[in-house]
């Protein structure tokens, strides 16, 4: 079992099924340490852009739903930290954060792009030792994130297929299979 760390992707295991927001889900850990996780889901997009979310925007970059925890707040990663203040890096740059008022002001200039920032509503969380239960468990791969920035613009709803088909052997059976079982 790899260990995860802060900046690793944590791919479903096909085994998660029923779970609406977890399963299929290809996770961001924007921090990993003794206290908990955090991250973000990659790869579930809702069917909110921003502008249907903050007044004063006519954004229309999709929102996402980032996990099942404080779904009532925005949240954001992207990779632009020379424009964003107070931006925590995550890794291999990639940040979480910042300040939301310039955030906004970027967007409405036309200075940041979809493919420089992505948001969500909630976060994925575990508390201590929680995701490693979860791991040893297998409900969890864990997978260097080889995108780096870039991970941004990769991640479309069919990444977790992509990252079945990517592990090969058994996974590359799953990456066919529908999303719920009982639809075969």
């Amino acid at each position: 079992m790899t260990k995860p760390e802060k900046g690793n992707l944590l791919i479903a295991e096909p085994s998660i099924i029923g779970d609406l927001s977890f399963n299929r889900a290809v996770i961001l850990l924007a921090d990993h340490n003794a206290l908990g996780s955090v991250g973000f889901i990659l790869n579930k997009p809702l069917d909110y852009n921003l502008k249907d979310l903050i007044e004063g925007t006519e954004s229309e970059f999709t929102v996402y739903n980032g996990g099942p925890v404080e779904q009532d707040n925005l949240y954001f990663i992207h990779k632009s930290p020379e424009l964003i203040p107070n931006s925590i890096e995550i890794s291999n740059g990639i940040f979480w954060g910042g300040d939301f008022n310039v955030v906004l002001d970027l967007i409405n200039e036309d200075k940041i792009s979809k493919d420089d920032i992505r948001f969500f509503l909630g976060y994925s969380g575990w508390d201590q030792q929680q995701l490693d239960s979860e791991l040893q468990s297998n409900a969890w791969l864990v997978s260097e994130n080889v995108y780096d920035n870039d991970i941004i613009s990769k991640c479309c709803p069919s990444f977790w297929r992509e990252k079945m088909l990517e592990l090969g052997g058994d996974y590359s059976i799953w990456s066919n299979a529908p999303e719920n079982p009982s639809y075969n």
